[in-house]
């Protein structure tokens, strides 16, 4: 199965003939209690998402556990080794950490009624995990640093680009993990490719807003980062401009799920259907994300995901080896 395949120009999903209403279903009398949600997104953004949600759910209290994808997995399988997984609620960055997870049987079937508007394809069809919003890896540039803005990945490897890269670490971000992945088994790209953006210089650091620092600071001129932190650092006032390069880009849906043994499944429910109902994706463009759902535009700057030239590889294949990649990455950038 490709991730993404045919999802240039996604076509309408079933809908079940009633519009999703601003309120979620459930009834708010009947959702309470503690929720474990964790989480890579940025702390402000998960908090906004939480706030959101108790307008609607007053009586759940939500404690929040973010760090980035890597480390919010290891944390989850050292849980499971003592015994008892404290999370109810996982959103983090991709369809590969999900489907490690699914294979390991530690997710809960959940297939909200809130599906019906998100393409099929951005969904497991075993209502284990959804997409939340599209997120690409794209061309950070700081437009003080350089006259002319590039569109090609090329740009990193370009002898007057030396030293003047920098990306996030698959060790610790899901999204670098999966570009790794990608770039990877891209013909033309490769691990050559990767090879040669370490010997031009190619900076690693832990995560994606560090890579936005080093780029809108002026200490790098090119960075590899997740749009929307691009669009959100122009805004700003910051010297930046985000890039689609021609060749295509790496996409993540930055999927939720319900862990299998989640001590509160209602509220961990009210919560996935809240973060797919339109009133949820609405929040997620107003905070600066691409939303999965149909119908809601992107905030200005960004694309869609039909608007998107799309860089993809075999999901069974990046799962089962994403450990190696991560070894491999290693053995070409150190740790």
């Amino acid at each position: 199965m490709l991730l993404f395949s045919g999802c240039g120009n996604p076509q309408p999903a079933a809908t079940t003939g009633q519009d999703s209403a601003e309120t979620p279903p459930a009834a708010t009398t009947e959702i309470s209690g503690n929720l474990s949600f964790y989480t890579s997104q940025p702390e402000e953004d998960a908090s906004k998402l939480a706030a959101a949600f108790n307008k609607h759910y007053p009586d759940v209290k939500i404690d929040i556990f973010r760090s980035g994808t890597e480390e919010v997995t290891a944390k989850i399988q050292a849980e499971r080794q003592a015994g008892k997984v404290q999370a109810d609620v996982l959103l983090l960055a991709d369809a590969v950490t999900f489907e490690a997870l699914k294979k390991e049987d530690m997710l809960l079937s959940y297939k909200s009624p809130e599906l019906s508007h998100i393409p099929a394809e951005l969904a497991d069809p075993d209502g284990m995990y959804a997409g939340t919003k599209v997120m690409a890896t794209v061309l950070a540039t700081n437009t003080q640093k350089v006259s002319s803005t590039p569109d090609s990945w090329q740009v990193l490897t370009a002898p007057e680009s030396k030293d003047a890269s920098i990306m996030p670490s698959p060790l610790y971000s899901g999204a670098a993990a999966y570009n790794i992945g990608v770039f990877s088994r891209t013909d033309g790209y490769g691990w050559d490719f990767l090879q040669q953006m370490k010997d031009n210089g190619m900076a690693v650091i832990k995560g994606n807003g560090a890579v936005m620092q080093a780029v809108a600071s002026g200490e790098k001129s090119y960075g590899l980062v997740v749009d929307y932190m691009v669009a959100r650092e122009k805004a700003k006032g910051s010297p930046v401009e985000l890039t689609y390069p021609s060749e295509g880009v790496p996409v993540i849906t930055e999927p939720i799920g319900i862990m299998k043994d989640a001590a509160n499944v209602p509220a961990a429910q009210a919560f996935v259907d809240f973060v797919l109902s339109e009133e949820g994706q609405k929040l997620a463009a107003e905070i600066g994300y691409s939303p999965i759902r149909e119908g809601i535009a992107p905030p200005e700057g960004l694309k869609g995901i039909a608007d998107m030239k799309i860089l993809s590889a075999d999901l069974a294949q990046l799962t089962d080896e994403r450990e190696a990649d991560k070894q491999q990455f290693i053995q070409v950038f150190g740790e």
